[in-house]
């Protein structure tokens, strides 16, 4: 299949599938394949973030989130707005794992006519919700969502809302944020990617976040910290959430940007580009060695 040969089984999504952890590690480490597959046939895109959140998207899609890829529209399905829509490869890539849409549909990233643009567009792609755009308007539309089903239709079904650390600069956030505490939304979480890179620097040295954690406790949120790339401390987060009464939940997942790859881990400047040929050869190499180390097995 080219270039973009799928690396591992399609593994279909179940309601009642129970993944181990093995599995899981095993699904993030494929996404991430997928990812620089994806940005390589693009030629543009974003590298960093993605790789760092596909563990939590990992979770999100094959443990926590209560969906239905064969029935996107599902009434009682929890609903997943991605405010930091420019690590859309990894929503991507954990759809088309999950079996929203073909694995080779992967490789229309960002071209014309696609629907796998740069920014996820809710009319395009059954299964997003939200179409994204500017960073910080992802928490209101997500608060929104969760106070209609809490107090206007009565419905148990839950909202998780993923954002960046560099749009805790932006002052919606902020508004997003007392309203959910005042509203007690306990069946909004929010996810944030504590990766301290933006696309012109660290986060800490352009507009330092700390004490982030007070920050949101002050307006009447549980918040739990985790590493970002342990899916048993993701998975156990979300339920730890779930079981909050009175408050939304914010967990600060602390992860590496670009993880996986050597040469883009923690640097900034891989942001918002994608790998050259040579460089995604690299990466590739590097994560499959990875996937030998979860599973044993060389592919």
């Amino acid at each position: 299949m080219g270039r973009f040969g799928i690396i591992g089984e399609l593994i279909p999504f179940m309601a009642k599938k129970q993944y181990s952890l093995q599995e899981l590690d095993k699904i993030a480490n494929e996404i991430r394949q997928d990812i620089i597959r994806m940005l390589l046939e693009a030629g543009s895109g974003h590298s960093a973030g993605p790789l760092g959140m596909a563990d939590v998207f990992t979770a999100l899609y094959f443990a926590v989130m209560n969906h239905d890829p064969k029935n996107p529209d599902w009434e009682e399905r929890d609903r997943l707005i991605l405010s930091n829509g420019h690590i859309c490869p990894v929503r991507y890539a954990a759809m088309a794992r999950a079996g929203y849409f073909p694995l080779e549909e992967l490789k229309t990233l960002r071209k014309f006519g696609s629907r796998l643009q740069g920014h996820p567009e809710r009319k395009k792609l059954p299964g997003v919700e939200t179409t994204s755009g500017p960073l910080g308007s992802g928490l209101s539309q997500a608060a929104g969502m969760a106070y209609v089903a809490k107090y206007i239709d009565k419905k148990n079904w839950r909202v998780f809302c993923a954002m960046s650390d560099g749009e805790q600069e932006a002052g919606q956030t902020w508004e997003a944020a007392m309203f959910a505490g005042k509203n007690k939304l306990n069946n909004l979480t929010g996810i944030i990617d504590r990766n301290n890179i933006q696309i012109d620097g660290y986060v800490e040295d352009i507009m330092p976040l700390e004490p982030l954690r007070a920050k949101y406790e002050a307006f009447n949120w549980n918040v739990i910290e985790i590493d970002g790339h342990n899916i048993e401390e993701i998975i156990d987060a979300c339920s730890q959430a779930k079981a909050t009464q009175e408050k939304p939940t914010c967990i600060i997942a602390h992860t590496i940007p670009g993880k996986g790859v050597s040469f883009m881990e923690n640097k900034f400047e891989w942001h918002g580009k994608p790998p050259k040929p040579e460089e995604a050869k690299t990466a590739l190499r590097e994560l499959r060695a990875i996937g030998v180390k979860i599973t044993g097995i060389r592919e």
